[in-house]
């Protein structure tokens, strides 16, 4: 990780300065920081989701009077981010031995992995979240999986080998999360709105978990929450748990948008201050949270990293396999990372050829039990040739949704052009085989009858 500046600074006026070498301070804009930060589940999700919130300068100022601080006088020193910054965001797993306000609560496996690219060329957050079982060749061990860099090297190790898995791509700063802050944050909002697709029975004695969620939409707290989002005994492993972990960081940002969690926001930006190690200088959290609080809301993509199974060769390990091709189409899409040898390859790979690659998931979520079948009717007679149906989606929903599940963008743009309507939705949280999934909605209704 490079220090490197991720700023550029206008004129700072005596006043500013002073303020910003306060101590108390900086612990207070730690906590707005990561509140508008992070969006990671399990123990990460406490930090970034916030900053994705749509919260104006005006309530954040309301906050910090709340707590004892002036806004205007912390955030008007003029930082501003002059160059694309991607952090490197670790949720630590529970470290039994480990004292609560120890340096050793940060120095457990990874439980949640995200890369975090804020790009102030087109104002946007792209989110990748790298399953915890992710092969990777770690010094002195060969072959393990990503989650056991923070626990043998912490951050330092765990950004080096990220890195290597995504084409040697700069990794800026870290922030890592303890177990914890998941859990309360939610019960400081008063639980977060979620829909559970099906019923989770499931113990982990060692993670000291006891997971009974019913299916349903529900008001969900802390420790419900993080039920659903550590489950894992659906078969899917870990992408299971990252679709459920996007659907996540979408209920909290809906729950941040509440006026009412505005009461909440001092409590929380005290909250998160125990949870968190990060190489983020002040300043730099300054320049984060000036960044988030101009984010568009449907300027966040979010994204699992492509890849399969080892089970599926007979590898009992189950590491996660990386999709070379994949990555690096994301890689590209999200990061603008190796543009001119991807613009060259689809170049001589037209979208001619996108009905032919793209497998596509089609899946009802409307009062008709037979659009689904209709829809993928109409995509194999308007040459799609990998369409196929799946199971329902147990809710009902109004708008279609053409979701984005393994990153690919323009294979979207093109389905979105041929059926004439649906809402791209850049999140993994769709048919996990899939590279697309049709969520057919009640708007279809009529259409595809």
């Amino acid at each position: 990780m490079k220090n490197l500046s991720i700023f550029k600074r206008k004129i700072v006026k005596p006043r500013d300065r002073a303020t910003r070498k306060s101590p108390k301070i900086a612990l207070y804009l730690v906590g707005i920081f990561l509140l508008f930060l992070t969006a990671a589940i399990s123990a990460a999700i406490g930090a970034i989701t916030a900053l994705l919130a749509p919260v104006e300068p005006q309530i954040i100022s309301r906050v910090l009077d709340a707590t004892g601080l002036n806004y205007q006088s912390t955030t008007s020193s003029g930082y501003r981010i002059s160059r694309p910054v991607n952090i490197l965001i670790v949720g630590v797993d529970r470290v039994p031995e480990a004292a609560a306000n120890s340096r050793k609560v940060f120095e457990g496996r990874s439980d949640t992995i995200l890369l975090v690219r804020f790009d102030p060329r087109d104002k946007s957050v792209s989110l990748m979240s790298v399953p915890r079982d992710t092969k990777v060749e770690i010094p002195g061990v060969a072959f393990s999986k990503i989650a056991e860099a923070n626990a043998r090297g912490g951050p330092v190790l765990t950004a080096r080998l990220i890195s290597n898995i995504l084409n040697n791509i700069t990794i800026d700063r870290y922030v890592r999360v303890s177990t914890g802050a998941f859990r309360e944050l939610v019960d400081l909002l008063g639980g977060v709105e979620v829909f559970v697709p099906r019923k989770m029975s499931y113990t982990d004695r060692a993670q000291n978990l006891n997971i009974n969620l019913a299916q349903g939409w529900q008001i969900l707290d802390g420790e419900q929450a993080e039920q659903f989002a550590r489950f894992r005994n659906d078969g899917l492993g870990d992408p299971g748990r990252i679709v459920r972990q996007q659907s996540l960081i979408q209920a909290i940002r809906s729950r941040l948008a509440s006026p009412s969690v505005l009461l909440q926001m001092p409590q929380i930006v005290r909250l998160m201050q125990k949870y968190v190690d990060t190489n983020l200088n002040f300043e730099e959290m300054l320049t984060l949270v000036n960044y988030g609080l101009q984010l568009e809301r449907d300027n966040l993509r979010m994204v699992m990293l492509p890849g399969r199974s080892s089970l599926e060769e007979g590898d009992l390990r189950s590491y996660w396999i990386v999709d070379d091709a994949g990555r690096d189409r994301i890689l590209v899409q999200y990061f603008k990372q190796g543009l001119p040898d991807f613009v060259a390859e689809r170049s001589r790979n037209t979208s001619d050829a996108i009905p032919t690659r793209l497998k596509i998931a089609v899946q009802n979520a409307s009062s008709n039990p037979k659009i689904a079948k209709n829809v993928a009717e109409f995509l194999t007679k308007n040459g799609f040739s990998k369409v196929s149906v799946v199971k329902d989606w147990p809710d009902k929903q109004l708008q279609s949704q053409i979701i984005v599940q393994q990153g690919d963008l323009d294979g979207a743009n093109s389905l979105q052009k041929v059926l004439e309507g649906g809402k791209i939705e850049a999140a993994s949280i769709g048919e996990i085989d899939s590279d697309l999934t049709i969520r057919v909605g009640e708007d279809w209704v009529k259409r595809f009858k």
